[in-house]
């Protein structure tokens, strides 16, 4: 009987380990209230999704998905809701989200994969500044850097919501080091107000 109890605790906390460091891979969620409304939240949820999509696209060297997933994202930053918010304190943040959105403009013209590549490294720096103006406090987000994004030489960045890297920089498909380099960059910062109410 004592055997069969010890069993049972020794595999609840292997289980217990295991939820422990998965959750810690993809980083924290918000602990106690929002200080956003939920549909502010949810829209820029919507947003984020649809941007790690988008870098999915270029993981996979696809310029086609790249198109399609730049204007998706650009509708879901068009319905951002910015409920509760005092009027007085969204001029920058909308400003800034309209810098993005040049961004996924000049990312659908028909321009080569590295153009492409230089807009979402400049659409990651308007995102991260949005989401760090509005102190965005539903999940932890990570700016991680490529240190070779142009030329080999050149740092890009981009967002994600795990600290695991899968550069859309290098991808899957480079021509020089095919999926090699997937794994190639680090955590540069972080956007956390997970913790604060």
């Amino acid at each position: 009987m004592m055997r069969i109890f010890f069993i049972c605790a020794l595999s609840i906390l292997v289980l217990a380990s295991c939820n422990n460091s998965k959750q810690g891979e993809s980083g924290s969620q918000r602990k106690g209230p929002s200080k956003h409304s939920n549909s502010f939240n949810s829209s820029v949820q919507a947003a984020m999704d649809s941007y790690h999509a988008l870098t999915e696209a270029f993981v996979n060297w696809d310029s086609a998905a790249v198109v399609r997933q730049s204007a998706a994202l650009k509708l879901k930053l068009d319905s951002i809701n910015f409920y509760g918010f005092p009027p007085n304190t969204i001029t920058a943040p909308i400003d800034t989200l309209a810098l993005a959105k040049k961004d996924l403009q000049s990312m659908a013209a028909n321009k080569s994969i590295t153009d492409r590549r230089h807009d979402l490294n400049s659409l990651t720096q308007h995102l991260y500044d949005f989401l760090s103006l509005v102190q965005y406090d539903d999940k932890k987000i990570y700016l991680n850097e490529c240190p070779m994004a142009f030329n080999d030489s050149i740092p890009g960045d981009w967002l994600s919501e795990t600290d695991g890297i899968r550069n859309p920089y290098m991808g899957l498909h480079h021509p020089t080091y095919g999926k090699a380099m997937i794994e190639c960059g680090s955590n540069k910062s972080t956007i956390d107000f997970t913790n604060k109410k």
